[in-house]
């Protein structure tokens, strides 16, 4: 924006934008020019150029407006076709309500009684600009815009003028158009120039409240006119002064230009130091590249020194660690060769200990075998001994079971055997038992002592003993010589 001749050049080049997109906005069809004549002014020669001559009207059509309606037949049977985004109402003498009303609605026409209204049913847009007065006494253009649209329109054409053929919405544009202004002018009033050129959103809430009251009315009562507020928006407020809106601008050019200087110093600055520091670095890179290089010649000759006195020192001590490594070998010869006498030496040793070993154990196995046989030996002898005592325990417990006459029967029928058992006597000698009961027990037992005993005398004697020996009488047993007789209770030897 700039100044010339204290006009306001902003102002003016606003102005002439929203003239051109008011004139874009028409919906107004113009007659074709004639032949030869210059085309229309606005947005409707670049098409009437495009298109070249116009054709001539066709008699079906009804005369040029904003809604293409054909009117087809003849007199007074017509039909008019209404497009299907107009409204229309039609109407008839001597009727009090229309007889059709609606969107896109044809019909059939009679000239003499009938009449038809069409109107467009799109969204129309209203341009404003309004050159108010701010609190501060300024003189301030606002620029908006407001689109609304048909809502009922059997209210809307009882209240509104759609009686313009060339433009019908022209008459209700023009009464919002002043609708707006006056609110946006009355709220302008009391706000300030900075508040209405930072915050437009009150002027907005203001406008399109005031707006919907006039169009809808309120709560939707029958009191409004018919119409929608579509949207309203507020493009562009424009101070109408130059030097003021000059004075509203320079604190922040002010501003900005300051922002600008001490950005252009601190670069300056910055790029100073850079230069310094890009020399400092570039002498110090040289100081750094010839103090490397000379430590690099003195770390080379230490590396060479120290390569010779490493590769001195390395022969000396591989000499020595061959010949120490020699005497370790002959060492660890000698040592292995000690180590496996010793190995066999232990080997033998342990060999004979395991083979004392084995003898001694085989000696002991022997020995405990034959303990072990003599053991069961006895014990097989000593329980053999038990079975004879037990055998001897019962013959004899069963011999003092026995009754008297049993055992006399017995010793009696083992008389022959005794008999023949008993050696030839030289001599014989009667044994007379009396006295004795012989059939009791204790009788027979008498009787055998006596025989015992006599056997027992006659062995004592001598072979010469003479036949007047005394004989035993009155119960002692007396001996006789001569052959013992078969039967008797004598004893011979």
């Amino acid at each position: 924006m700039s100044a010339n001749d204290g006009g306001n050049t902003y102002l003016e080049k606003v102005v002439a934008q929203q003239a051109v997109l008011e004139d874009g906005l028409r919906s107004r069809r113009a007659a074709p020019p004639p032949p030869g004549a210059a085309p229309p002014p606005g947005p409707l020669a670049k098409r009437d150029r495009a298109l070249g001559a116009a054709p001539a009207a066709s008699p079906e059509h009804a005369e040029a407006g904003p809604v293409e309606v054909r009117v087809k037949g003849f007199w007074r049977w017509k039909n008019v076709l209404v497009p299907p985004n107009a409204f229309v109402v039609h109407t008839r003498r001597g009727r009090a309500e229309p007889l059709h009303i609606g969107l896109g609605v044809s019909f059939r026409f009679n000239p003499s009684t009938d009449s038809f209204l069409v109107v467009p049913g799109a969204t129309q847009t209203i341009l404003i600009n309004a050159y108010c007065i701010c609190s501060e006494l300024q003189g301030v253009l606002v620029q908006g815009y407001v689109q609304w649209i048909i809502q009922d329109f059997a209210t809307a054409y009882r209240k509104l003028d759609f009686g313009d053929a060339q433009d019908p919405m022209r008459v209700v544009n023009l009464q919002l158009r002043e609708q707006a202004e006056a609110a946006i002018k009355d709220k302008v009033s009391s706000m300030g120039v900075r508040d209405v050129l930072s915050d437009k959103q009150p002027i907005i809430e203001e406008l399109t409240a005031r707006l919907r009251a006039v169009a809808e009315g309120e709560d939707h009562s029958d009191r409004g006119l018919g119409l929608r507020i579509v949207t309203v928006q507020i493009k562009e407020a424009v101070v109408s002064s130059s030097r003021l809106w000059e004075n509203l601008q320079k604190p922040y050019r002010a501003e900005q230009g300051r922002i600008a200087r001490l950005a252009e110093l601190e670069a300056e600055e910055a790029v100073a130091q850079r230069e310094m520091a890009a020399e400092r670095v570039k002498e110090t890179q040289r100081l750094e590249h010839e103090r490397e290089l000379a430590e690099l010649r003195s770390r080379n000759e230490a590396q060479r020194f120290d390569t010779e006195a490493a590769e001195k020192q390395r022969r000396t001590r591989r000499e020595h660690d061959d010949a120490r490594e020699v005497a370790e070998l002959e060492t660890e010869t000698t040592r292995h060769a000690l180590r496996m006498e010793r190995e066999r030496h232990a080997e033998e040793a342990e060999t004979g200990r395991l083979r004392i070993e084995r003898d001694h154990e085989l000696n002991r196995l022997r020995v405990e075998g034959e303990l072990v046989i003599q053991e069961t030996r006895a014990r097989s002898q000593h329980e053999t001994a038990l079975l004879g005592l037990e055998r001897d325990r019962a013959r004899a417990a069963m011999d003092n079971e026995q009754t008297p006459a049993a055992i006399q029967a017995r010793l009696i029928a083992r008389l022959p055997d005794i008999l023949e058992r008993l050696p030839k006597p030289d001599e014989l000698r009667t044994v007379t038992v009396n006295g004795a009961d012989q059939t009791s027990l204790a009788g027979l037992l008498t009787q055998l002592a006596a025989v015992a005993g006599a056997l027992r005398a006659a062995a004592g004697e001598s072979p010469s003993a003479t036949a007047g020996a005394p004989s035993a009488t009155a119960g002692a047993p007396s001996v006789t010589g001569g052959a013992p007789p078969a039967g008797s209770g004598r004893a011979a030897r």
